[in-house]
């Protein structure tokens, strides 16, 4: 497989190196997590001469006889080397039951910089204040962007045609090596097959994975819509799928807990509050709504909301959805003392379409940044003080459009 250096991820790592937390790199299945922590045991080793790096690996057999924690501690303990650096790895952390009381051992006796991943429904972001009594941090990792996706196809030269094959094909780049696109979704439907019917199963022991499963694939088809369990739970109820929005509640926070969905709740941007009904749910990854549910329903305008409601989160903003009077703003960005004002839409060509889509943030009357991104296929211009970008090139130019 051609490897692509993720660079945003790399760096962060490096920017972590030999503080005293618990470094704890998450994301969805195949998104790459074994792959940076790789990348960093490499930067490590070529800058580091005398770092001694204990890597274990749980998926490799020879790492066997360490799936008990005591055999674990005790095997990092021996090669623990005083005087120098003694960086820790451990992945599919998971697999090693009571894995934790073994790092906090080690975290605690602060001899070691300690660096671990985990299949994501074993080793979840609501699970790990639990799990780990000393600090962390935790390193989120997202499937590739499309700047990521144009280097990887590097060979070609169009980015608009890049942008189309993106949209469908999504950011799993294990897809990435199959030719054809049958097999291309075989192994997506995989992915998805492997997080909804086997990882969350055994989490959470849930009786009824039928009822997941069309939750699932109705908030895949409802992707940038606002929602609620009530609101879901009636629908399927509608369609002879029986259960109640207390169960549909509980399903949604484990397929979110699984990086499977990002939930982004509303905010009152007169009233300045968070709203507490209806939220909205974006995808992980396009690619795998394609290979579950075809181009059913394909609403470009919807899907072009996920993809920047996921780079918005892959970038570091907080991102909620704006409400001003009765007119919805697609995002509120913001990060630090950085704050977005986001319009997204597919194509604006009509005066009308345009009109429509400025309305709500032309309403807004502090002096942040305003951006409607779009379709266009055009150069960045200027509309009453609001900037249009073309969607492909904001995407591509990541640090430079905010």
């Amino acid at each position: 497989m051609k490897y692509i250096e993720r660079t945003t991820y790399l760096n962060r790592l490096k920017g972590l190196r030999n503080t005293p937390d618990i470094k704890i790199i998450t994301g969805i299945r195949r998104s790459g997590k074994s792959e940076l922590m790789r990348a960093y045991i490499n930067y490590l080793r070529d800058t580091d001469d005398k770092a001694n790096v204990i890597y274990v690996d749980y998926f490799d057999l020879k790492y066997e006889n360490l799936k008990d924690y005591i055999a674990l501690h005790e095997h990092i303990e021996r090669q623990y080397q005083p005087g120098i650096n003694n960086y820790v790895f451990v992945d599919e952390v998971q697999l090693c039951p009571s894995f934790e009381l073994a790092i906090n051992s080690l975290h605690n006796s602060k001899k070691y910089d300690i660096y671990l991943t985990g299949s994501n429904a074993f080793l979840l972001s609501s699970d790990l204040t639990t799990l780990f009594t000393g600090r962390f941090i935790e390193i989120p990792i997202f499937p590739f962007s499309f700047q990521e996706f144009c280097l990887y196809f590097s060979d070609e030269r169009d980015r608009r045609k890049l942008f189309d094959d993106y949209v469908l094909m999504g950011g799993l780049a294990g897809s990435y090596e199959y030719a054809s696109n049958q097999d291309r979704i075989a192994y997506l439907r995989d992915v998805y097959k492997t997080i909804v019917s086997r990882d969350l199963v055994d989490k959470y022991r849930l009786p009824n994975t039928v009822v997941l499963n069309h939750l699932t694939e109705f908030m895949m088809d409802n992707i940038s819509n606002l929602t609620s369990p009530n609101n879901i739970s009636e629908k399927l109820g509608k369609a002879s799928h029986v259960t109640n929005h207390v169960t549909i509640g509980k399903y949604i926070d484990h397929l979110c807990d699984a990086f499977m969905f990002y939930k982004v709740k509303r905010y009152d941007i007169k009233g300045k509050r968070y709203l507490e009904t209806l939220d909205k749910y974006y995808l992980c990854d396009l690619g795998m709504r394609y290979a579950v549910l075809g181009q059913r329903n394909m609403d470009y305008g919807r899907a072009y909301e996920n993809l920047v409601a996921i780079e918005l989160l892959r970038r570091g903003y907080e991102v909620y959805v704006g409400k001003l009077y009765q007119k919805e703003v697609d995002f509120i960005a913001i990060k630090q003392s950085e704050k977005l004002y986001i319009q997204v839409s597919d194509n604006i060509t009509k005066t009308s379409t345009l009109n429509r889509e400025v309305a709500p943030l032309l309403q807004i009357r502090d002096a942040y940044p305003k951006l409607l991104i779009a379709n266009t296929g055009h150069p960045e211009y200027l509309h009453e003080g609001i900037r249009i970008i073309d969607l492909s090139r904001w995407l591509y130019f990541a640090q430079e459009d905010g």
